[in-house]
């Protein structure tokens, strides 16, 4: 019986390697390029070559996230390791922060360094997640499991609040009814709240006087949220526009007053001035001057300000 050389064979064993070689490389290649559409990152990356022409008067009239670096990091709230952060908002009046923890409901308030001032339990509450200051003492609370908003009123007396004794509003169903309603911000400029859902990122309006709501929520055109999902809202107190937080796509995304993206800044290690990846981020806010405030799954506190370089070329 005939057999075949083993010479002829050797060529057959490489061809068979090479086949195998060039099947883990194709495969390398689908998921890098699926891990990158699933993160946004070609989004991210013409936003990057879009921010290269910005003029210097276009950034001046924006937030311009680039220019921002963390100034306190990772800073541990203590005592609430299990409470999870789920939103933090700045109150101009009082010149602090009031954060909600979603897991075992409470609001806190913070002072801007990221030190805690007191804490007052939101007894009816099941997972609040989003929270706005409207002026004047006013807070709304999102409630993401019962998808409803509250308004309360918070002054230096207040140690408990009972939902028995505020008005509630009704958002409605949602897409995904576990992945609801979780932003909110005031709109001061506009006397409206701007509501987010998570997934799918969704904007949403309702009319208030900041005591209350008037009519009924309006859904906005939101083609330019391009994020995984939809975790906090802010508004920048001087130029208006929107900024749109997303933990699972480690982003802070900036809009401006047309919805149109402007600037973004990535929430992972070694950028911004983060020692570490923001684990989750759930919560932003900005106060007057610009300043950055941000909180985490499970108990951590970020500041974030404009690098003094940054500060001199924009003119401030």
């Amino acid at each position: 019986m005939a057999t075949q050389p083993l010479s002829s064979l050797k060529p057959a064993r490489r061809s068979r390697f090479a086949l195998r070689w060039y099947s883990w490389l194709l495969l390398l290649i689908a998921a890098a390029y699926g891990l990158a559409f699933a993160m946004h990152w070609d989004d991210r990356g013409v936003l990057w070559v879009l921010e290269r022409f910005e003029s210097p008067a276009e950034r001046q009239g924006s937030v311009w996230l680039p220019d921002y670096r963390a100034v306190v990091d990772a800073k541990p709230l203590p005592g609430m390791e299990k409470d999870e952060a789920s939103d933090v908002t700045y109150d101009a009046q009082t010149k602090t922060l009031f954060s909600v923890m979603g897991k075992n409901p409470f609001l806190v308030e913070l002072s801007l360094q990221g030190d805690v001032l007191r804490k007052m339990p939101l007894v009816g509450w099941s997972n609040p997640e989003g929270v706005t200051a409207l002026g004047n003492g006013m807070l709304a609370i999102v409630d993401e499991r019962d998808h409803q908003v509250t308004i309360v009123k918070v002054d230096a007396d207040t140690r408990e609040l009972n939902i028995a004794d505020v008005v509630k509003y009704d958002l409605g169903p949602s897409k995904d009814q576990n992945k609801a309603f979780e932003a909110v911000t005031w709109d001061a400029r506009n006397q409206q709240l701007l509501l987010g859902e998570e997934r799918p990122p969704a904007l949403f309006t309702w009319k208030g006087d900041g005591k209350a709501l008037i009519g009924d929520k309006q859904k906005l055109a939101s083609d330019e949220l391009d994020i995984r999902n939809l975790s906090a809202l802010a508004i920048d107190p001087r130029t208006g526009h929107t900024l749109v937080l997303s933990a699972d796509s480690h982003l802070l995304l900036e809009l401006d007053e047309k919805g149109e993206q402007v600037s973004f800044m990535t929430l992972l290690g070694g950028f911004s001035g983060l020692n570490k990846t923001i684990p989750r981020a759930e919560g932003v806010t900005m106060d007057e001057a610009g300043t950055l405030y941000l909180v985490s799954e499970p108990n951590l506190f970020y500041r974030f300000e404009k690098t003094a370089g940054a500060l001199t070329a924009n003119g401030h």
